[in-house]
């Protein structure tokens, strides 16, 4: 898979310290430690965080419409302002700059991280054009899915060409995104109960067990199997694509859980956020034991982390919370 990456960022710098309220607890063999810092733009929704090939941390501001970069090891903020309404919902970078997804204003937009000059990309066709969340092939290429329009797709990343292809069930709602180790996309499909993909330019849909799962974010632990979460019932569950055998189990809060933001580590765990319990609560999962680690509290409450993704490199969890922070879980081996 690739290591998540970036790049992006505009006019004012803000210095904010890190915030004191950090949890740290031992669960599971390895040492869990969540730390936030506090989003000098009011009430805007950050989220959707994405690591820099130099460790800087980009995210989005949904409700205020920014690009912005967070200096983990200074606590700076550099925004960039979109298009009002642009209400961006993800951003993804590499050394050449930074991508996201204009969601309600159907484009998909470049970010240059030298002059911070923004190209826009318009989705084609009519209704609803919202990008929701994006992924890098290993050529620099974007998949990325469209809520609204029922949609997934793919822009060439040199000549900007798009295309989209309409998934079966109508309401589907295409939602998270990710491109495995063979650039073949996965998605989740949040408005019925079914995993998608694309091969050989044809949508391919998997049925998930229970007709009443709605699965919303995934993780693809780099071993061929994918795995989700259901927000609607509280499960962790597996598909193998290669035994089409699909493995559920229920989360430790339960049918409330609303399990949501989700991402795998190098060791093999999945880890994700229950977003039903206030705080939420960060947890992880062995597939190998099938055991969940002691739950960890969002030390701001975290309102609603929607997205995380895992560094490899610093072995840190990044996720954006509605409580205004970009936060990072440290996952380290115990001894």
């Amino acid at each position: 898979m690739n290591r998540f990456m970036k790049s992006a960022g505009l006019a004012a710098t803000f210095a904010f310290a890190v915030s004191p309220a950090v949890l740290a607890q031992e669960t599971h063999g390895a040492t869990v430690e969540i730390r936030e810092w506090q989003v000098p733009y009011e009430e805007s929704r950050p989220r959707d965080p994405y690591v820099g090939p130099d460790g800087t941390i980009w995210f989005v501001g949904q409700r205020t419409h920014y690009v912005a970069t967070l200096d983990p090891e200074t606590g700076d903020f550099i925004r960039t302002d979109l298009v009002d309404g642009a209400g961006p919902h993800t951003v993804i970078a590499d050394e050449e700059g930074a991508w996201y997804a204009g969601n309600r204003v159907g484009h998909i937009g470049f970010v240059d991280p030298d002059t911070r000059e923004i190209e826009t990309i318009e989705i084609p066709g009519d209704g609803p054009r919202d990008v929701h969340t994006m992924d890098f092939d290993s050529e620099g290429n974007l998949w990325f899915t469209l809520q609204g329009a029922n949609q997934i797709g793919f822009m060439d990343r040199d000549t900007r060409e798009i295309t989209l292809w309409d998934v079966e069930r109508r309401g589907s709602r295409p939602y998270g995104l990710l491109v495995d180790d063979n650039d073949q996309p996965w998605a989740v499909l949040f408005g019925t109960n079914r995993l998608a993909t694309v091969i050989d330019g044809e949508v391919r849909e998997i049925d998930l067990p229970r007709e009443t799962t709605r699965p919303r974010r995934m993780a693809l632990p780099g071993d061929g199997t994918v795995w989700y979460v259901d927000y609607a019932d509280g499960y962790i569950g597996r598909y193998d694509p290669a035994s089409e055998e699909i493995t559920e189990w229920q989360t430790p809060s339960g049918e409330g859980s609303r399990p949501y933001a989700m991402a795998s580590d190098d060791n093999g765990l999945l880890w994700f956020v229950e977003t039903g319990p206030q705080p939420n609560l960060f947890v992880g999962f062995d597939p190998e034991t099938e055991t969940f680690t002691a739950p960890v509290e969002v030390p701001s409450g975290g309102g609603t982390v929607r997205h995380m993704v895992f560094d490899p490199e610093t072995r840190f969890i990044w996720f954006g919370a509605d409580t205004n922070t970009i936060g990072r879980a440290a996952v380290r081996d115990a001894n």
